[in-house]
């Protein structure tokens, strides 16, 4: 679920992910100067945020920070629709916009917040009381499912996080917001919000309803064509920018593959591996559960520190077992196709395919085998990626060189020598 995928890269992303690339500006406004900074002094913050902002342990802003924020600062008000993926820095920025942008000594609404779900809204609060620590006169309050306001409450927050449909009782239906004092308007996760049936609509009749004056900032991961056509009938004279992807490839990854008669030969090819390789840390992906289930069994058994990752587990469960994998408190993550794509683990030096990933026909699931595959060899790195198939799949291999114009070189499971050379 996409947004499964974002909480779990807000949790896991300690740390900001570098880009190679350059934040691309697509300017509407000719009359809008833009420059972009190099260290939070530039910016007209207040002293109390600039001490939460060192407090998160950003020295510098990212490359997705430097552009926006002197844009979503400026005065007057610009409005912004920025694509960035999770773990650039996006969500610390809006939150700086709305801190700064709240007048504390007025005890009202100012601020209107949407995210898709519950818990991405609570994730965003969790920035603004971290960031906002030294911000004592800042208030928060959630509009989500479960958080009741009777009629006629006065609301003295001045910030309201929240999920469209509530946020839509709390404004027309309980009327506990006058949306005509709200200032910055912030919709997070667009891409996900059109992708959830009612969402978009929902959001629209929110934003529909503010001040002309009001500044709007629109934020998504993806920028696909729905998603641009929303934030057109969303947002009037945006400047907009894009921090490309960094796209997967299979150009600095090795590739090999055994051909093994049963799982417990399969098994025995994986102990050589280990046997003769340096591995800093690896995923081993299976396609069902009681596969992973059963190795990780194993190699328990045989002494490997072992996380394993399927879909049963909560998204708070899976982020435990991801955090303390990329702590390095296990070596080794067994997972189904539930973290295959979307979640970064940037020290992943190998990656085994226990059985290759196919689809209903029996086919090659190549996207699959791509982000499987891709989560070694992340930013630039080498990594080794090895497949265990029976003797009746090596035309799937076959398959996937053709699709991939690559080459996956054939070992023998007991070949120890042939192995131990990859290292070099």
């Amino acid at each position: 679920v996409p947004a499964e995928t974002s909480l779990l890269n807000k949790l896991i992303h300690t740390s900001l992910v570098e880009s190679g690339h350059a934040v691309e500006i697509l300017q509407r406004d000719p009359n809008s100067p833009l420059y972009s900074i190099r260290t939070f002094e530039e910016l007209p913050l207040k002293k109390e945020l600039l001490q939460g902002v060192y407090m998160m342990g950003f020295n510098r802003p990212s490359k997705i920070q430097e552009t926006a924020l002197p844009i979503m600062l400026a005065y007057p008000p610009q409005n912004l629709i920025a694509q960035s993926q999770s773990g650039t820095g996006k969500t610390a920025a809006f939150v700086l916009a709305m801190l700064s942008r709240v007048n504390a000594t007025e005890k009202y609404p100012q601020c209107l917040c949407l995210a898709p779900t519950y818990e991405l809204a609570l994730q965003i609060g969790c920035v603004i009381e971290d960031i906002g620590r030294f911000c004592a006169d800042i208030k928060v309050t959630y509009a989500v499912q479960g958080s009741r306001v009777p009629q006629g409450t006065v609301l003295k927050e001045q910030i309201i996080i929240g999920t469209p449909g509530t946020m839509l009782d709390w404004c027309f239906k309980r009327k506990v917001v006058d949306m005509k004092k709200i200032t910055l308007f912030v919709l997070d996760e667009a891409d996900i919000m059109i992708d959830t049936q009612g969402l978009s609509s929902q959001s629209i009749r929110i934003q529909r309803a503010l001040p002309k004056s009001c500044q709007m900032l629109l934020f998504s991961a993806t920028f696909k064509s729905t998603v641009r056509e929303f934030a057109v009938q969303i947002i009037s004279n945006p400047i907009m920018i894009k921090l490309r992807e960094d796209e997967l490839t299979l150009s600095n990854i090795r590739q090999f593959f055994f051909v093994c008669r049963s799982r417990e030969e399969k098994y025995e090819a994986l102990c050589n591996i280990y046997g003769s390789i340096t591995i800093g840390q690896a995923m081993i992906f299976c396609q069902t559960r009681r596969s992973a289930d059963w190795l990780a069994v194993a190699m328990t058994q045989d002494g490997h520190q072992v996380a394993i990752l399927t879909a049963e587990l909560t998204v708070i469960q899976r982020a435990n077992v991801i955090q303390r994998f990329r702590s390095g408190k296990e070596k080794v993550l067994i997972a189904t196709n539930v973290c295959a794509r979307g979640i970064d683990v940037q020290q992943v030096t190998i990656v085994v395919n226990f059985s290759l990933p196919t689809n209903l026909q029996g086919e090659p699931d190549f996207e699959t085998y791509l982000h499987r595959i891709g989560r070694t060899g992340r930013f630039g790195k080498n990594g080794i990626a090895f497949s265990m198939v029976e003797s009746r799949e090596v035309v799937l291999v076959e398959m996937i060189e053709k699709h991939f114009q690559t080459k996956i070189k054939q070992l023998n499971p007991g070949d120890m020598d042939e192995i131990e050379k990859l290292e070099n």
